[in-house]
């Protein structure tokens, strides 16, 4: 057995992770970080998303120091972002169950912290692609809140991060496990990994678990989401088993956050390789379903598809897939729609598809029973508030008066060729995770700090419940994984 002694221990090699490992080296630390993925894997589920960010701004020109120049730019319209409307989103797509200070933390530091890390060589553009599209004159209105990504998606992202890790002396040991937490006299002092079929220990001042949350073990998420969820697919990295989570309640650590509740979006269910995919990565998503109508095996639509803006919706409509027959679900849209939906998404190669020049038949090649498409057709086409302009830039009221109703962008669908995408339930991350204080170190259930412990990212729970605005993961980790890393260093 090897024994590993540094100054401060990062478990875990995601965004939330490497930024407690910067502001620790930062301050002039020696950092190990251990990986469970082996070098080719690393990222965690950072990897596996699209880059985006939610950050506060007052409009575009005040992310020119931010942001990569691009010739659209002139004709790009971006909405202000304050702190206030931050928080608002949060609260709203939460019930109001998100932790408050942790929000005032969220929205008073994350523009401040994507600086730093641009500061560092982290590259950041907007999401033209994925929060605007184009208008008639050629401009752009960028929607939703969501504005700013990083170059390269979430596979930039992560190859900055370990650019910027090798460039300030950060050792990262990769196939690195970490199995239980390391207590001497009630603190923390390091812990115990597997790599390479052999046991080790590293030890240090202070541990900073960036190690995610419990998304890929079907036995917690049969515990605490519920048997159903055995079934999800998991999008992201499959070492994200809630050991450390484990280990730390164990110790007298208090949980934190809805541990009934998980970031959860619609998934290719037709894509012969769905799973964990490191290629394909985050373009395994359909997420232009506001534009059409979602389905059942049934024929039968279950949800509003317009309720609010996709960054708003997108990670609890995955829930809503798997609770239907089968856990499965189709998008459906007609020639008018087709072109609108995201390249990225709709056209990978081997992508589940379903043509045809009447519904019926569409119906027949998807699964879906062909009476109860066609009727949900003629009920929803016919019940579309034809006065409302459809316009998918903003919250248009173009509405659907049926049951459910679709509150904005229902457009008929009615044009051959017809178009149905297989889609069922494919979890991101879990919501629940360890309570923290205002530097991250994990609490007891008394309130008070377990000593050496400190968490960020999905294992640091409070700040969503039943859904959260998109973006916001990846700032969350930005942010608390900043203050980990800085404390922990102190």
């Amino acid at each position: 057995m090897s024994t590993y002694t540094t100054d401060v221990l990062v478990i875990g090699a995601g965004n939330a992770a490497l930024c407690a490992a910067h502001a620790a080296r930062d301050e002039g630390k020696e950092v190990l970080v251990l990986e469970a993925a082996p070098q080719s894997r690393a990222g965690g589920n950072s990897l596996f998303t699209a880059g985006a960010t939610r950050i506060t701004h007052e409009g575009l020109e005040s992310l020119a120091d931010l942001i990569e120049d691009d010739e659209r730019h002139v004709r790009t319209e971006v909405p202000p972002y304050s702190a206030q409307d931050y928080a608002d989103d949060l609260a709203k797509v939460t019930h109001g169950r998100n932790d408050p200070q942790m929000t005032a933390t969220l929205t008073a530091n994350i523009a401040e912290d994507m600086r730093w890390l641009k500061a560092k060589g982290m590259r950041y553009r907007l999401m033209y692609e994925r929060q605007a599209y184009e208008r008639a004159d050629g401009s752009y209105l960028f929607w939703g809140g969501l504005h700013v990504g990083n170059v390269d998606g979430g596979e930039g992202l992560m190859r900055d991060h370990y650019r910027i890790a090798a460039e300030s002396g950060i050792e990262i040991l990769y196939g690195a496990e970490a199995t239980e937490l390391l207590v001497e006299e009630g603190a923390v002092v390091g812990v115990t990994f597997q790599q390479e079929g052999q046991s080790h220990t590293a030890r240090a001042a202070a541990t900073v678990l960036g190690s995610g949350g419990f998304e890929a073990s079907a036995e917690m998420r049969a515990e605490h989401l519920g048997p159903a969820w055995r079934q999800a697919v998991v999008r992201g990295t499959p070492h994200n088993t809630g050991t450390m989570l484990r280990s730390a309640l164990a110790l007298g650590a208090a949980s934190g956050g809805d541990w009934s509740s998980c970031h959860a979006t619609q998934w290719d269910a037709g894509f012969e390789d769905n799973e964990s995919n490191y290629e394909v990565t985050n373009r395994l998503t359909r997420q232009s379903y506001p534009l059409g109508i979602i389905v059942n095996r049934d024929g039968q639509r279950f949800l509003d598809e317009g309720a609010d803006f996709r960054n708003l919706t997108y990670a609890k409509y995955g829930k809503e897939v798997l609770m239907q027959p089968g856990g499965v679900a189709w998008q459906i849209f007609d020639a008018r729609l087709r072109p609108m939906l995201r390249a990225e998404e709709y056209e990978v190669p081997g992508v589940g598809e379903h043509i045809a020049e009447t519904p019926a038949e569409l119906a027949q090649k998807a699964g879906i029973d062909p009476q109860g498409l066609e009727a949900t057709l003629e009920a929803f086409n016919s019940s579309i508030l034809t006065e409302q302009q459809f316009n998918p830039n903003i919250k248009d009221g173009r509405a659907a008066r049926t049951e459910p109703p679709k509150s904005n962008w229902a457009h008929e669908i009615t044009q051959a060729p017809y178009y149905a995408y297989p889609v069922t339930c494919g979890i991101t991350f879990t919501f629940g995770g360890l309570r923290g204080d205002e530097q991250a170190r994990v609490l007891q259930s008394d309130g008070t700090p377990i000593a050496g412990l400190y968490a960020c990212g999905e294992a640091l729970g409070g700040l969503f419940s039943d859904n959260y605005p998109g973006g916001s993961g990846l700032a969350a980790g930005i942010v608390f994984g900043r203050i980990a890393g800085r404390y922990a260093a102190s």
